[in-house]
């Protein structure tokens, strides 16, 4: 996390990670705009329930409308973006106010979501799927 000057305004960098996604945050003073790849949020996840799961952090902090966002996101499919990108916003608020952290933590936002895809194992036709047991 870094604060990084753009312009007049200053800017805070932070980067989110779930599953394959990494998500890369740019938390500056504004209105409540939130940019995804270019895009508006609601335009680039398309489903309302990624669109909830992005404005959480700032549902849970009360600062729906103190600040924007421009996220940069690669990797992975939707959901996975969606958990980064909300993981990045929660570290980029951490780091602007220090005492957004409690509420933060106690919402589980803080914390990089641990679980991937399972490897494959050899002999088998997915992660734990077998072939069929044939007996003769």
């Amino acid at each position: 996390m870094a604060l990084a000057e753009i312009g007049n305004a200053s800017a805070m960098l932070a980067t989110g990670r779930r599953k394959c996604s990494v998500a890369r945050v740019q938390l500056k003073p504004g209105h409540g705009d939130i940019i995804v790849n270019g895009k508006p949020v609601s335009e680039y996840f398309g489903r309302k329930i990624l669109e909830i799961l992005v404005r959480r952090p700032f549902v849970v902090t009360e600062t729906a409308d103190k600040y924007d966002v421009v996220a940069k996101v690669e990797g992975g499919g939707p959901t996975g973006q969606a958990g980064a990108v909300t993981h990045g916003i929660a570290r980029a608020l951490q780091a602007v106010n220090p005492d957004l952290r409690p509420a933060l933590k106690g919402a589980g936002l803080l914390t990089r979501d641990p679980r991937m895809k399972e490897r494959r194992k050899y002999g088998l036709k997915k992660a734990r799927k077998a072939p069929q047991f044939s007996k003769r």
